[in-house]
């Protein structure tokens, strides 16, 4: 078994550009979460397990909006992989490369992208053949230039990485000009507050807002 993210799923990942990060509070906002996000051009979303509703969430998303790319994110123990494997994650991440984590990841052939900081977190990753890795936290650890420069070693090997952590719109053509990235992880398109309050246009807007400056830069680069 691999928990490397199979060609056809990092490609759809990747046509998207982002991944929503998401907190949410209430199962009963994930439907209409969903959609709104879909209706902003966004369909790949990492429910974080930051809360006890993320997992109803899943379920129901898995359930109503099949056409969702929903996976689990915050990942920290063995358990918590069974759990959003059996809950219908599409993948899993987490914010480091705890061994157990990746191990049991692996044993549910579950594809999942660990977090990475250093070229050591790299190497870990690739002892268990993950080769989709989030950069995190991407601008306090020094951002595209540090991302490049401790992933040169290792450009050989194919490896994408998924920055969050400090990326914006405002940066994002940045991150996305560089081949090593595959998408960015986007926590700004639909945050606790706007979840909360039900303001599903609003995250459709900063959807839409972000899939524009993706085509954009995709179409210059």
């Amino acid at each position: 078994m691999s928990q490397a993210f199979d060609p056809e799923l990092a490609t759809r990942i990747e046509s998207y550009g982002v991944i929503a990060v998401l907190v949410v509070d209430r199962a009963d906002d994930a439907i209409p979460l969903a959609k709104a996000l879909l209706d902003g051009g966004v369909g790949v979303m990492e429910l974080t397990l930051r809360t006890p509703a993320a997992l109803d969430a899943l379920r129901k998303i898995r359930g109503a909006v099949p056409e969702m790319i929903a996976g689990v994110g915050t990942i920290l123990t063995p358990e918590q992989v069974r759990e959003a494997k059996e809950a219908g994650a599409v993948f899993g991440v987490a914010p480091g490369t705890n061994k157990g984590v990746l191990a049991a990841a692996r044993t549910a052939d579950l594809p999942f992208a660990p977090g990475i900081a250093t070229p050591s977190d790299i190497e870990a990753a690739l002892e268990h053949e993950c080769r989709l890795l989030k950069f995190f936290p991407s601008e306090p650890s020094g951002g595209l230039s540090f991302l490049k420069n401790i992933a040169a070693p290792y450009a050989h090997l194919g490896l994408k990485y998924i920055p969050l952590g400090g990326v914006n719109e405002k940066n994002l053509p940045d991150y996305l000009g560089e081949p090593i990235v595959g998408a960015i992880g986007g926590s700004w398109l639909a945050p606790r507050e706007l979840i909360n309050s039900g303001n599903w246009q609003a995250i459709t807007d900063r959807c839409a807002a972000a899939i524009t400056i993706i085509k954009s830069t995709r179409k210059s680069s």
